[in-house]
């Protein structure tokens, strides 16, 4: 399936999505109006919009916690590896699976990162967990390049080097305040390398510049829009939604919670 262009739209509701855990979402829908033929809502519209979604007037908006950056030298011992469109860490035998569905330029993928990620990231350490990781690209307006797309190709160039985890964090911990199509420039992406010892290398940095790994990118993407997800972060927990509050999410010990009462721990 080719990939479709998309545009972007940040919704928010306090319930999750019935594809996951999403209280505020960076919402990717086909250009134009709504599927409902409504125009899809803004930043601040209390509802959510597409499949499974619901909501109403009357709710409040979600704001995602502050946070710190997960510790990725957790996640630094499993190992990470490319399965078709995906990037799975953690050991194989892991007993249950946490999904994870990202754009690397959507701010609340961000504040997941620097909250309930974290409690993810301690159970894949200790071999209880292992997590797919497809990162999609829909926030770049122009469908054959954009910040998001290049942020994908180094992440899976990081793959390579044996430090996916480290970087992905560093990734998002470097997201750009303001969402813009020329975030994560070549030199941008290879400056926040930096920040983790020992992955720069010509072969890296040849990746970065060149987009070596172009067809995953692509590959990513379609994966995103096949699985009918269309919004991020959504998280899914051996495969299913968890109820609760979805702000659960963006914070590391309810997040934690969530993970036990789906019977991981």
């Amino acid at each position: 399936m080719g990939v479709r262009r998309f545009r972007r739209a940040a919704v928010a509701a306090v319930a999750a999505t019935a594809l996951g855990l999403s209280a505020a979402a960076c919402s990717s829908r086909p250009d134009g109006p709504g599927s409902d033929g409504t125009a899809a809502p803004g930043i601040n519209s209390p509802g959510i919009n597409g499949p499974g979604g619901s909501g109403s007037g009357a709710s409040a908006r979600a704001e995602p916690s502050a946070g710190t950056s997960p510790d990725a030298a957790a996640l630094a011992k499993p190992p990470a590896k490319v399965e078709g469109a995906e990037i799975v860490v953690g050991d194989p035998k892991a007993p249950h699976t946490v999904s994870v569905y990202e754009d690397p330029r959507c701010p609340y993928c961000k504040h997941f990162e620097e909250g309930g990620a974290r409690a993810v990231a301690r159970l894949a350490a200790e071999g209880k967990v292992k997590i797919r990781y497809t990162i999609a690209s829909f926030l770049d307006a122009d469908p054959d390049e954009g910040g998001s797309k290049r942020a994908v190709n180094a992440m899976r160039a990081a793959v390579e080097r044996r430090m996916f985890p480290e970087f992905h964090a560093a990734v998002f911990a470097g997201q750009p305040e303001k969402e813009t199509d020329d975030a994560f420039t070549a030199d941008d992406l290879l400056r926040i390398a930096d920040k983790v010892p020992g992955l720069r290398g010509p072969a890296f940095d040849r990746a970065v510049r060149e987009n070596t790994y172009q067809d995953f990118v692509k590959a990513a993407q379609a994966a995103f829009e096949d699985s009918g997800v269309n919004r991020s972060p959504v998280v899914l927990i051996d495969g299913k939604e968890s109820s609760g509050d979805g702000r659960a999410m963006f914070d590391a010990d309810a997040f934690q919670r969530v993970l036990a009462e789906s019977g991981v721990s």
